[in-house]
């Protein structure tokens, strides 16, 4: 089909593509800052312990030393949290886990800065800790925080299940456990600042959020907002992670009372103990459906382990609950998601907020019941997938834009084929092949909040627009995208577009790049933007051209009569006649979509605007002899609403792909143990499956020019499908994940397949 857009759709060049792929691209740790001072942490390393005494005499006379910070130098509110404030940045009265930061030292070198810390002496008095959620969740369990280890229960509820699960022919009930799983980008966290002319503490980050960033610092300092600057430096990589405070609120602090240029860069080994992890989920789901397959009833009890503090596990939570069924119609719904402290480290965003683990138990569900009832499990998935005028578990209504019909559709002949052919191609005798299935949705934006988006377009004299725009690039194309919704808008090439992006004193607050939002959120605020630029300067070249503004159109930086390609004006021309002073002209753009909270005690309202919905078939082959697992094909169908740029969505299906192979497979982080690449295992150019993308475009009326997003969505998937994959092969079934060697052996030889066959 032709392309009816100029830069919609196109795969134009990546913004900033050029400088990274020549080494330009400046990352804090290479930021060269003349008399920077080097800051580094103490951490506790006790899991749950009372403060006795921190003496700092003998790090303080060490040759270099210039100031050891603790609790009592934190002149703002010592708590951090997007959703809620119970971290501390320097712990205050006890530790609450092995990896709290106790004091903070700056020092002229790094070298003297890691003999301050060993110097520092702490003495504590250990307090019984607490491990497992479950145990954390009793009355008798100690109390990490003082309102309690339950943080949050979500509960929907929808129908009468028990009185459902009377009339069921097929009744599934299993437990699923995920682990805790390391972000691992390839940029350990840093940043870099110094103290401006006016007063103001400017901080470079890798951070997902500048906006957040700036309004934690700022409390934690007691200033006010135009304070503090925060400036996003090259980011390479965050996955969720980099939506925490890492490095900034230390940078604030010794900004703050030294006046002095500063920098911190985190090791790989402190980047693993400091930082957020993805949540570990026990799950215990229960699945009912008539004769034919239909679900008519699921009771799940989801127990999340959020460690020590909550970052964003409330997050978490909630949406694993709404995801829980899966992108299947349910009738009859009874959900409860537990948000649980315990004395590990803390665990935050990572790429899907839940999805991926509730995502494994519903997915294991439908190929249970297909094999129970004798079903295809395709087909048992294309008699429940929802439709437009389906209502979710939450009762809200899909009225536009469900595309998971088409997405199945999409791969029935790649899975047919692989069930035909694929799996009867000779292999070694000791080699079992499995085909698997995995479907998901998956809410863009917030769940249930407000999650509003600003842009700004502004036009100088000269005819040269910039779009200022907070929405953070961390490698997943923001830029690129936003701007060629704002080229489209203006009906010009998108790389005449200059683009400011993520400087809290420049561009307006975009909210975090995080939960697959920004296309379609800050997307929609720059084609505001954008649009009403389009009105003013066609609106001013009817005047000036004595011309019915209804025969204007705009056209590569002119306004032209569509009777007469000649009648036209410059964009330049038109500013210099309309604006004072020879003033840009600039435009706001806002979007915060229609949604509504969740009822406390049901959880009944629309939580999103919007979903993204996608199929994975996995073909695998698994060793029976040493349990090693390879992922030979992945077919992705993903419905993203419309591809702004295409060649980008399948970029983001492939490494959605990657990571999802490494979440199924091999990723676990183990508290204590990892600390180093050597003892985390992530997939190689060498585990990459080939990848068949496949762009399904169920357009969203709300989104711009129909676009959804893809960036969580393309890992959901892939975990299950493998699963599932593997559970074909065997046929015998992996409740915990990873399924790596060890757990993948111990099936086959449970299942008899230990040997050649």
């Amino acid at each position: 089909m032709k392309n009816i857009y100029r830069s919609i759709g196109e795969n134009i060049e990546r913004f900033g593509a050029r400088e990274r792929v020549k080494g330009e691209a400046l990352y804090c740790a290479d930021m060269e800052i003349e008399n920077a001072l080097f800051l580094k942490i103490l951490r506790s390393r006790r899991a749950h312990a009372r403060i006795v005494t921190i003496e700092m005499e003998k790090a303080l006379d060490i040759s270099g030393v210039v100031k050891i910070f603790t609790s009592d130098d934190i002149p703002g509110i010592n708590l951090m949290g997007i959703i809620n404030k119970d971290h501390p940045l320097l712990a205050v009265d006890k530790v609450r886990s092995a990896t709290d930061p106790v004091a903070l030292v700056a020092a002229k070198t790094e070298e003297a800065a890691d003999r301050a810390i060993d110097a520092i002496d702490v003495v504590y008095k250990d307090l019984p800790a607490v491990f497992d959620p479950e145990e954390a969740m009793e009355t008798t369990a100690p109390k990490i925080h003082e309102k309690g280890n339950i943080l949050l229960t979500r509960r929907i509820v929808k129908g009468d299940t028990e009185t459902a699960f009377q009339s069921c022919s097929s009744i599934i009930e299993k437990r699923y456990e995920t682990g805790m799983i390391e972000h691992n980008y390839l940029e350990p966290d840093a940043g870099a600042g110094f103290v401006d002319d006016d007063g103001t503490l400017v901080i470079y980050a890798s951070t997902q959020n500048p906006h957040y960033d700036q309004m934690e610092v700022t409390n934690l300092l007691g200033v006010e907002n135009d304070k503090v600057r925060i400036i996003q430096a090259a980011t390479g990589g965050g996955f969720g992670s980099k939506l925490d405070l890492t490095v900034q609120g230390f940078i604030g602090l010794a900004l703050y009372h030294l006046k002095q240029p500063v920098k911190m860069v985190f090791s790989r080994e402190e980047t693993y103990i400091g930082t957020a992890k993805r949540h570990p989920l026990k799950i215990t789901m229960k699945t009912g459906t008539d004769a034919r397959g239909r679900l008519t009833a699921m009771k799940t009890t989801i127990i999340n382990d959020t460690g020590a503090y909550g970052s964003y596990g409330i997050a978490v939570t909630s949406r694993s609950a709404v995801h829980a069924t899966g992108p299947y119609e349910i009738e009859h719904v009874d959900i409860q998601s537990h948000c649980i402290y315990t004395n590990k480290p803390f665990c935050g965003a990572m790429r899907g907020f839940g999805t991926p683990q509730i995502a494994f138990a519903h997915e294991s569900q439908m190929d249970l019941h297909a094999e129970e009832l004798g079903l295809d499990p395709l087909d048992i998935r294309v008699r429940n997938a929802f439709s437009t005028g389906s209502v979710t578990a939450t009762g809200q209504t899909l009225e536009t834009s469900v595309g998971i019909g088409d997405c199945l559709k999409a791969v029935k002949p790649y899975y047919s084929d692989a069930v035909k052919t694929w799996m009867n191609t000779p292999c070694e005798p000791y080699q079992l092949r499995g085909v698997g299935i995995g479907a998901m949705w998956y809410g863009i934006g917030n769940t249930g909040t407000k999650n509003p988006s600003n842009a700004r377009v502004e036009i100088d004299s000269k005819g040269r627009i910039t779009l200022f725009t907070g929405a953070a690039e961390v490698g997943q194309g923001s830029s690129t995208i936003l701007s060629q919704i704002a080229a489209e808008s203006l009906n010009m090439d998108a790389d005449r577009i200059r683009m400011i992006v993520g400087d809290t004193a420049q561009t307006p607050n975009a909210g975090a790049t995080s939960a697959s939002r920004q296309t379609y959120i800050s997307g929609k605020a720059v084609q505001q933007a954008a649009q009403k630029l389009s009105n003013a300067l066609k609106n001013s070249a009817a005047d000036q051209l004595g011309v019915d503004v209804s025969l204007l159109v705009l056209d590569s930086e002119y306004v032209q009569s569509t009777q007469s390609p000649d009648t036209r004006i410059s964009f330049a021309s038109i500013v210099r006649k309309i604006s004072s002073k020879n003033s840009p002209l600039s435009f706001d753009g806002y979007f915060d979509p229609d949604t509504t909270s969740l009822d406390a005690a049901t959880g009944q309202g629309i939580p999103y605007a919007t979903y993204a919905f996608a199929c994975q078939v996995a073909l695998v082959v698994a060793d029976a002899l040493t349990g090693e697992v390879t992922v030979e094909k992945i077919i992705a169908a993903h419905d993203v609403g419309k591809a702004i740029h295409p060649e980008n969505v399948i970029g983001q299906i492939c490494g959605g792909v990657a990571m999802g192979v490494g979440f199924a497979l091999m990723e676990e982080f183990e508290p204590g143990k990892t600390i180093s690449m050597k003892d985390y295992h992530i997939p190689t150019f060498a585990d990459m499956p080939e990848v068949e993308s496949i762009i399904i475009e169920a357009k969203e009326p709300s989104g711009p020019f129909g676009a959804k997003g893809v960036g969580e969505p393309a890992l959901i998937p892939t975990a299950p499908a493998i699963l599932n994959g593997l559970a074909h092969a065997f046929g015998r079934r992996i409740y915990t994940l990873p399924a790596n060697l060890e757990r993948v052996l111990e099936t086959s030889i449970q299942a008899g397949k230990f040997g050649p066959q």
